[in-house]
């Protein structure tokens, strides 16, 4: 019988204010205040523990220990997941669930969704040559919506895109906001299901014709392990859970923007020799800014880990944000510096899947690691070479702090851009 120590408890019978004051640093915070990687607390009236670090990604990752079924937050199921969704499976129905999204996630067309969000940034900058100036992260957000139904094979006129981009934010922005906010993503939520179940239901009654290798087609036609077709509701959700996303990826395009500001010998790096400097670039983005800020399971069992007791049906909180600033993982963590990812090209998967936690660990293949996760990096390639290499323009002053507080987060300007032209 493994012998165990008494987990620190954070004291208090209710602690998720603490969350909303506290934001992406809550969890590490008491990591650093109770020097222990796992921490007692409760939040939305129940018991939790707080994890976080390489070693508890190992153990959150771990599918014989930890189950997503009821994990979710009933505020986030309502605003960014939607109900029944594949983040909220377990074993082969999740497996079988995440290999639908996988098959849109192909080489090929991965290359498309690149070319999509490539094309809509040149359209959208014709307009912006028009402007005195621009919000860059408003505008990513349409250009992101435009890209996303397209690929996605979703019909989308143009005088839907500021109300559909509107409805997609809402749900990203909402899950941990309070007020009109949060009411707003509730609204938005309902909203998409209702207009994405339309469109699925018209291709079920052979009214629309996407084409086969789109996510609208595959929702639409996707059996489940016992040969049904997914309802409605929960096709839109996920199809939702493809755009959303993809929308969502605005938010790294506005940090980009900011990091290419900030630290302009980045960009003599990235038009320099080395051909894999521009991944670097953006693992260390995805890195260094907060982005999701934890995510939750439950305990499927009993057991011990390193001498902690956890017990059948506990609610875990990993910590994304925190373990992406480790110390332990990564030799000065508040230091931009993207050569630290210099031999990542060369490291097996199973080495790095517990380090870079920006959307989800473990394995991509067959766990909880978001399957968009190469769509972002691509799209963020293409942007930062947009930026540098096809586009000129004046960033006037103006303030591009961000607050780990609000969740999710971006530069408070959002990256204002002036006498924005073509390069050439």
């Amino acid at each position: 019988m493994q012998k165990t120590r008494p987990m620190p408890i954070e004291e208090g019978l209710e602690n998720g204010l603490s969350i909303l004051r506290e934001g992406y640093l809550y969890v590490s915070n008491r990591h650093k205040i109770y020097h222990s990687d796992a921490v007692k607390t409760r939040v939305l009236g129940q018991e939790a523990i707080l994890l976080g670090g390489e070693e508890a990604a190992a153990l959150f990752y771990d599918e014989e220990k930890f189950k997503r079924e009821g994990a979710a937050p009933e505020p986030a199921v309502a605003t960014l997941l939607g109900a029944g969704g594949v983040q909220q499976l377990d074993d082969e129905a999740h497996r079988h669930r995440k290999k639908l999204f996988l098959d849109l996630m192909s080489k090929e067309r991965i290359e498309i969704w690149a070319k999509m969000v490539e094309k809509y940034l040149y359209k959208a900058t014709k307009e912006w040559m028009t402007k005195d100036s621009i919000n860059f992260y408003e505008e990513s957000q349409k250009v992101l919506t435009r890209a996303a139904c397209e690929w996605c094979g979703i019909p989308l006129k143009e005088k839907e895109v500021d109300k559909r981009t509107a409805q997609l934010i809402s749900m990203i922005e909402s899950p941990v906001a309070v007020s009109t906010r949060h009411i707003e993503g509730r609204i938005g939520r309902k909203k998409g299901e209702k207009w994405i179940s339309g469109l699925i239901a018209e291709v079920r009654e052979g009214k629309l014709h996407p084409a086969e290798e789109t996510a609208l087609y595959q929702m639409s036609w996707h059996r489940e392990l016992d040969g049904e077709l997914l309802d409605l509701k929960t096709a839109a959700v996920e199809l939702l859970n493809v755009v959303r996303p993809s929308v969502a990826i605005a938010l790294y395009f506005a940090f980009t923007a900011l990091t290419l500001q900030q630290h302009p010998e980045e960009k003599a790096k990235l038009t320099g020799d080395n051909p894999y400097y521009l991944h670097m670039f953006i693992q260390e983005i995805r890195r260094y800014y907060p982005f999701f800020p934890f995510n939750g399971a439950i305990t499927r069992k009993d057991f011990v880990w390193n001498g902690y007791q956890f017990e059948k049906d506990t609610l875990a909180i990993f910590d994304f944000y925190g373990t992406n600033h480790d110390p332990r993982v990564w030799e000065n963590p508040e230091q931009f510096k993207p050569e630290r990812f210099s031999d990542w090209h060369n490291s097996p998967t199973d080495q790095v899947q517990y380090k870079l936690l920006a959307q989800g660990g473990g394995s991509y293949s067959a766990g909880h690691r978001c399957p968009g996760e190469w769509n972002t990096v691509r799209a963020m390639e293409i942007v930062t070479d947009f930026l540098i290499n096809k586009i000129d323009y004046t960033v006037p002053e103006q303030d591009v702090g961000f607050s780990l507080v609000n969740m999710p987060t971006t530069p408070k300007s959002g990256m204002v851009f002036e006498q924005i032209m073509y390069k050439g």
